[in-house]
């Protein structure tokens, strides 16, 4: 039986419910009001600027916001030298967005009065809501999210920080880092669940002069999620670069939208995905489910649809700079020049790891440096200058354009390992820069001295303390262009949230009941699955006999039993019986060890023993929030402590399949290797997809399956699945 806990329970009926409720006004524009307001009205304003019912209004008259600014407080006549009113019903007009300061049931009522004048958005900053353990406080959020949806309106929040769009001035948000930090208008933008992670990485953005446009917090996500105020931040088109931060991710189709749109422009995403989402409590008893956790279908989802995964603050944001200099890779080969060579070896063992090949320079190539260079220099690649460069500050601007033309070249790395009194660092800069420019091509500096890194970010270069960090910075820019060229070509369907709520609903209703392993082949075969020639058997004669069918070549003697997932360990198993003797023989132990085991047989299963080149795996199940999801992989007995698996989403084409299991490290085994012939992959892509079909099918009613070992052949030769395990929704089961 799958378990699910009741928060998921109540969070996808709630889901349900909002879905259903009938919205007269476009979400969208709402969203794009909360990004640009006309006018902004506080409930809960305050004179001091360090409350969070005053720091708002002291940020929209900072960073000038322009439209009317309404305080709601009923014991001033002006507030921050704003008029002040009584309440939301004295405005003079509905304004496009409320932000809500007051705490608890202050701030239902408080919705409730937006609400009744019209009010379109309102970020709810009050906490104490959905992010503690109180049953009550959970009622209430879902009840304040009731009644905005009930007339159309949107709420961000409740335990919001606020949002932040410093290109217009609607900054209606109450962090101390805008106070610490200096805004600027800039190509990033932020969306965070969390309010500290819209602003650490926008401090850490600035110390390093990049602007942000964008610093945005939805706290619980009860209604407008971080993914979903993602589908409109990405229509900027002055925005070149997204970072969001998430703890959970329930609606993956706004995600996959936002996606979408981005691809169109260009518009790459990062994301620091952290803690576990409500699918990571729902997995199914079979190995798949345990090994098809939230945070691998994550990654595969992200995958799909572009988004490069951080795993840190670091990886968020050390790249960033590269992603905004307009630069279309056409490839990860390195090229790296350094008058150090210490910093050549290191460079090349940091893009070894990074897996960016330093191709050797062409002869052509080799033989024009040599002309330049001193005959103590190295000119393969990486190129070393030595300290030549001290009496000759020429030596780069006259070799970077003999290396610019060269194939080995996609991307450059200039590591500067000492510099200073005696050497023309600006010119070396400069020099660089030129050459950055005429190339067009992706260009990173390593430079551990201040004042020279400060030379060549004056020139706009990226720079990195070490070649390390600029190495893996580069490395990450480029394989998230691979990535999002990929997810263009795929140009894969956006779910619908309709669609993924009532399957998500229906998965947690049902339960997976384990079907015995010859109704589960059975099922296999029908749906198109090569399977391993079998008859199941309820006694001696009938053993014999399947024997005899199956060409008196080595079988398989195995209890079968609805009861039992895996067998061996309980002495159901016997391989490579030769006879029909000991067939009688097997079938009499496994009975016999059954019911010592207390184990209740549906029969045994005589199954031909088939040997393959590999031990291969397909395994399915459906995600209750992702959906239907494959994973392919090396098989046996060491799947679960060892795995080297892939992870799928829908579709589930061949084509796929394929490129997903040839990035396995048992992928190097499929050509063959050391005389050994090659293996039949395309049949195991096949049998997959016909898996993939089955679980994508919710007439079948399966909700989870593992077919392991699955037996490879040689090339032509196919490959069939030889054990089973199934769990079928148990209203399926006849």
């Amino acid at each position: 039986m799958t378990e699910v806990t009741e928060v998921t329970k109540v969070a996808l009926g709630l889901r349900r419910l909002l879905s259903e409720t009938l919205m007269p006004l476009d979400p969208l524009e709402s969203l794009r009001l909360a990004l640009n307001p006309r006018s902004i009205a506080i409930v809960g304003a305050s004179e001091n600027p360090n409350k969070i019912g005053g720091r708002p209004i002291a940020f929209l008259s900072r960073f000038g916001f322009k439209g009317p600014v309404y305080p709601i407080n009923p014991t001033r006549e002006t507030v921050q030298g704003h008029r002040s009113y009584p309440s939301l019903a004295a405005l003079p007009t509905t304004p496009d967005l409320a932000v809500i300061a007051v705490p608890g049931e202050m701030a239902v009522q408080a919705v409730d009065d937006c609400a009744a004048i019209g009010v379109r958005i309102a970020i709810v900053m009050a906490s104490g809501f959905g992010e503690t353990n109180n049953p009550h406080a959970h009622a209430l959020e879902r009840t304040m999210v009731q009644r905005a949806r009930s007339v159309g309106m949107r709420l961000v929040g409740p335990n919001s920080q606020g949002l932040a769009n410093f290109g217009n001035g609607a900054v209606p948000n109450f962090s101390t880092m805008f106070l610490d930090t200096p805004a600027q208008d800039g190509p990033v933008g932020i969306i965070s669940q969390s309010g500290a992670m819209s602003v650490i990485p926008y401090g850490l953005l600035r110390g390093r002069g990049i602007g942000v446009r964008y610093a945005h917090a939805t706290g619980n996500d009860a209604d407008i999620t971080a993914c979903e105020l993602a589908t409109v931040v990405v229509e900027d088109p002055e925005l070149k670069l997204l970072l969001l931060y998430l703890e959970g991710l329930p609606d993956p189709w706004h995600l996959a939208q936002a996606a979408k749109i981005a691809r169109e422009r260009h518009l790459p995403i990062i994301v620091l995905k952290a803690g576990r989402s409500l699918a990571g409590q729902a997995a199914a008893q079979s190995h798949t489910g345990a090994l098809a956790t939230e945070d691998r279908i994550v990654d595969a989802f992200l995958e799909d649809h572009g988004i490069w995964r951080a795993h840190g603050i670091s990886d968020l944001i050390e790249s960033a700079e590269l992603y905004l200099k307009g630069w279309k890779p056409q490839g990860r080969r390195l090229v790296a020049i350094s008058n150090s060579g210490a910093v050549c070896v290191l460079t090349a063992d940091a893009a070894s790891d990074a897996g960016m090949p330093l191709e050797p320079l062409t002869d052509q190539t080799q033989t024009a440096l040599r002309k330049i260079l001193p005959g103590f220099a190295t000119t393969r690649n990486p190129v070393d200058i030595t300290a030549a460069l001290l009496s000759n500050s020429r030596l780069f601007s006259d070799i970077l354009p003999v290396i610019a033309s060269d194939p080995a070249a996609d991307a450059f790395l200039v590591g500067i390992a000492v510099a200073g009194t005696g050497y023309d660092v600006e010119a070396f800069a400069r020099d660089t820069a030129a050459f950055a420019q005429n190339t067009g091509k992706p260009l990173v500096a390593a430079a551990s001295q201040p004042a020279i890194a400060a030379q060549f970010k004056a020139q706009g270069i990226a720079v990195f303390p070490t070649e390390g960090q600029a190495i893996r910075s580069l490395s990450q820019f480029l394989a998230h262009d691979e990535r999002l060229r990929l997810a263009r070509s795929a140009d894969l369907p956006v779910p619908q949230a309709r669609e993924a709520e009532a399957e998500a609903e229906a998965e947690v209703q049902s339960t997976g009941v384990l079907r015995h392993e010859a109704a589960s082949l059975a099922l296999l075969a029908d749906a198109g699955v090569a399977v391993v020639p079998h008859v199941l058997c309820q006694d001696e004669i009938a053993a014999r006999a399947a024997f005899d069918a199956l060409g008196g070549t080595p079988v398989v003697v195995k209890g079968c039993s609805a009861r039992v997932a895996h067998k061996s360990e309980l002495g159901l198993v016997r391989v490579g019986v030769t006879d029909a003797q000991g067939v009688v023989k097997a079938f009499h132990e496994v009975i016999a060890n059954a019911t010592r085991a207390g184990i209740v047989l549906d029969g045994v299963i005589v199954a031909r023993l088939v040997k393959g080149s590999r031990e291969l795996m397909i395994g399915a199940h459906r995600d209750p929030i992702f959906g239907p999801v494959l994973l392919v992989g090396d098989g046996g007995r060491n799947v679960e402590v060892m795995p080297d698996l892939a992870m799928i989403l829908a579709p589930f084409t061949v084509e796929r399949i394929e490129r997903a299991l040839r990035r396995l490290r048992v992928a190097a085994l499929f050509n063959g290797v050391r005389g050994d012939a090659p293996m039949d992959i395309a049949a195991f892509c096949r049998n997959a997809a016909a898996v993939g079909a089955l679980i994508s099918d919710r007439s079948a009613g399966v909700q989870s399956l593992d077919l392991n070992p699955v037996m490879v052949g040689e090339s032509g030769a196919g490959c069939v699945a030889v054990d089973a395990v199934v769990y079928i929704d148990e209203r399926k089961m006849s």
